[in-house]
């Protein structure tokens, strides 16, 4: 995900920030919180927090969105930082991710930079793809592919809640949901395997155009309908609070 095509993004791929508004509710930024948005994308709802006068500062992996954020944003605080190894000498009153955290892996090492980067009682608010997210997308891509393609990290609550628990978090809240997803038109699906399988579909050049079309004859009875094609999308839903530590 560091080579991000933030045209593609920002002009097929809106549903991402747009679906955030609920986790934001959640999120509930107050005036001079200071809040981490990690896994920032191009900045949209970095800049939705900003608005409450909450200060932010968003991070993500790609120089692409970095950049775009930061054009996008120019009044934001925005850097390039690995999610699983990042570092801020000023602590924060929450950490936000909308659609990022099974991107980033090892989970247990993004946990502890989290942990690390949040006040006692500090909050991490978070919604990512869950146990079963895009299953037929991935075994449909599978099926074409020489060898398996699945790049991403999709925890059940039970997983996911351990690894906050054992880090040094309480789970207040969790939810696992099914969330079906338009993308628009005959190339909703086509757009969002350049999107985000691009990257590795790039190594089969020759025959990219027809690995994508073999999995949308495959996916096509599934997840076709209505003149759009439907992701089948399941989100996890984490409110997490850093316990108070004492001596």
């Amino acid at each position: 995900m560091n080579r991000w095509n933030t045209e593609l993004y920002e002009e097929k791929h809106s549903f991402v920030w747009q679906y955030g508004q609920k986790v934001l509710q959640l999120l509930a930024p107050q005036p001079n919180e200071r809040i981490l948005d990690l896994g920032c994308g191009t900045g949209q709802l970095t800049a939705e927090i900003a608005a409450t006068g909450a200060e932010v500062v968003g991070i993500d992996s790609s120089e692409q969105a970095i950049a775009t954020a930061k054009k996008n944003f120019p009044h934001i605080e925005f850097l390039v930082a690995d999610g699983a190894n990042f570092f801020f000498d000023k602590t924060f009153d929450a950490v936000f991710s909308n659609a990022a955290l099974h991107w980033i892996q090892p989970p247990a090492k993004a946990i502890e930079c989290i942990w690390r980067s949040l006040k006692p009682k500090g909050r991490l608010v978070a919604e990512f793809g869950g146990k079963g997210n895009i299953a037929a997308i991935v075994t449909a891509l599978n099926s074409v592919l020489e060898t398996p393609y699945n790049p991403w990290y999709f925890p059940s609550i039970a997983e996911y809640s351990n690894l906050l628990e054992r880090q040094g978090f309480e789970v207040v809240y969790a939810t696992l949901r099914d969330r079906p997803t338009k993308l628009e038109g005959e190339k909703g699906l086509a757009n969002w395997l350049e999107m985000f399988a691009g990257s590795h579909l790039e190594t089969y050049s020759e025959t990219k155009d027809q690995i994508i079309a073999q999995t949308e004859t495959r996916l096509k009875p599934l997840l076709y309908r209505d003149d759009n094609w439907i992701a089948d999308y399941r989100r996890i839903c984490i409110v997490a609070i850093k316990k108070q530590q004492y001596l």
